[in-house]
């Protein structure tokens, strides 16, 4: 083993020339690289060597099992699960991420200063986005961790509110929490919050949509006789890209106490183009937003951010501090990323990000976004003049959702589906709109193109032919 380090020491250029060989290969190629793949892969259970085998030759191990069968997600056709790629620039950054492996924890005259960078990157996101600076973020590894993070803050708002500390105490009984049409990941940090993922109090949607029902949750509000309760809302739902009415939620506020929770993981990113910025009118004044920056922002993996308006810091600070750690120092003297959120040890998520930021600017993301939006509404002209598909809702933003036109049979749906990813061309994904079997296909890639759209129709029209 010691030879072993010594002697990649000795080749780390060599080494790092190799990965950017092969790296460069494939994101060049990458739009030919299948979207999905149909063999079974089975880990081997191979005896861990006992001297280990150095980086170059594990590497060929590397190509030889696994490089042939990863997938395209970052590619141009992966239009499952809302999946953007990775830019230039925030490959740079995050190469750079890995290589300096910073722990950003606190802004402070000694140490590191990756927190700063941290901070500085939240500030330039606040800028893309058009939000105040009233608002305190960190990155985290998803929107599943950043609604966590939001979830937990408001926890302890509504325990204060009554009186208790539920940080300290825990709960004695559950939150009321009061959404629509939340994401599952909402749902799931309900579970992990110890407030019952059960215990939600559903509001109704307008007619043919997801978005809240205005008079329904006001309705439901005067039913708790002035109890605080957690708003969930939605800056993009994940089938139809709906907004609810954050004006019309706004003026609730103003009657009635609650926490106001925004998930706008990828339609957040709408605010970059004045075209389609009124879907968020009014998302300011919301106590938290989640933005997902492995989204549409186009970073690497395990990149999103936590929005938290800086009066609530102290409720940070209750939240998540490290009190019985002296090391630590006081949570409350000076900022630390390490008594803001969940994690005390973190890489520096925001590096890529801020590289890409910086790179491409606002005209950069507007042009993304824009071009996404208009690849999403042409697809959606191609299935509703088809005689074999139609729309289950209007495209209002990046995604489509729709199914085949003869849809009584759910499983002549999956099936087509499945057909049409197995040809490695195209991956999408499966869903259940208003009582339909449908098919979800988001556009968030920096490098869809219109060829993409018309190669995946014709596919589509190929497929549905051998079925009839």
């Amino acid at each position: 083993m010691k030879e072993h380090l010594k002697n990649d020491a000795a080749q780390m250029d060599h080494i790092l020339d190799i990965i950017k060989k092969q790296g460069t290969e494939y994101l060049n190629s990458i739009e030919d690289r299948p979207t999905t793949i149909n063999e079974a892969f089975e880990p081997a259970h191979t005896e861990l060597s006992q001297t280990g085998y150095g980086t170059e030759e594990t590497l060929k191990i590397f190509n030889e099992r696994f490089e042939p069968i990863m997938v395209g997600s970052s590619g141009p056709r992966y239009w499952g699960f809302v999946t953007g790629g990775s830019t230039p620039a925030s490959i740079a950054g995050d190469w750079l991420a890995t290589i300096y492996d910073q722990n950003p924890q606190s802004v402070k005259e000694q140490g590191d200063i990756s927190a700063n960078i941290e901070m500085e990157t939240i500030q330039l996101l606040l800028k893309l986005l058009q939000l105040p600076n009233n608002f305190l973020g960190g990155f985290v590894t998803g929107a599943t961790m950043s609604n966590f993070t939001c979830m937990a803050v408001a926890r302890q708002w509504l325990g204060k509110q009554q009186g208790r500390d539920i940080a300290k105490d825990g709960l004695s009984e559950p939150v009321k929490v009061l959404t629509a049409t939340a994401h599952s990941s909402s749902i799931k940090s309900l579970s992990l919050l110890g407030s019952g993922s059960s215990n939600i109090i559903r509001i109704k949607t307008e007619d043919d949509r997801e978005a809240i029902s205005i008079s329904d949750l006001e309705d439901q509000i005067l039913r708790l006789n002035g109890e605080p309760f957690l708003l969930i809302s939605s800056g993009g739902t994940v089938n139809t890209v709906d907004f609810d009415n954050f004006v019309e939620i706004k003026r609730l506020k103003e009657k009635y106490n609650f926490w106001w929770h925004i998930d706008a993981a990828f339609g957040g990113f709408a605010a970059c183009s004045e075209g389609y910025r009124h879907l968020l009118e009014g998302w300011e004044y919301a106590d938290s937003i989640t933005v997902d920056c492995h989204k549409w922002l186009n970073v690497p993996y395990e990149s999103a951010v936590f929005l938290i308006k800086d009066q609530y810091k102290i409720l940070q600070v209750e939240t998540f501090q490290n009190s019985n750690a002296p090391y630590l120092g006081d949570p409350l003297d000076s900022f630390g990323y390490l008594n803001f959120l969940p994690e005390n040890s973190r890489r520096l998520k925001a590096l890529p990000a801020w590289f890409s930021i910086m790179a491409y600017g606002k005209e950069g993301y507007r042009d993304i976004v824009e071009n996404n939006v208009s690849l999403a509404k042409q697809f959606g002209q191609f299935v509703e003049s088809s005689n074999d598909f139609k729309l289950l809702a209007p495209v209002r933003l990046n995604t489509v959702c729709f199914t085949l036109k003869d849809d009584n049979k759910q499983d002549e749906v999956i099936r087509f589906m499945e057909l049409l990813n197995n040809t490695g061309k195209v991956f999408m994904t499966p869903t259940f709109y208003n009582q339909h079997t449908g098919i979800r296909a988001a556009f968030v890639n920096w490098q869809t193109n219109e060829s993409d759209i018309r190669l995946v129709f014709d596919l589509m029209n190929d497929i549905i032919t051998t079925l009839k």
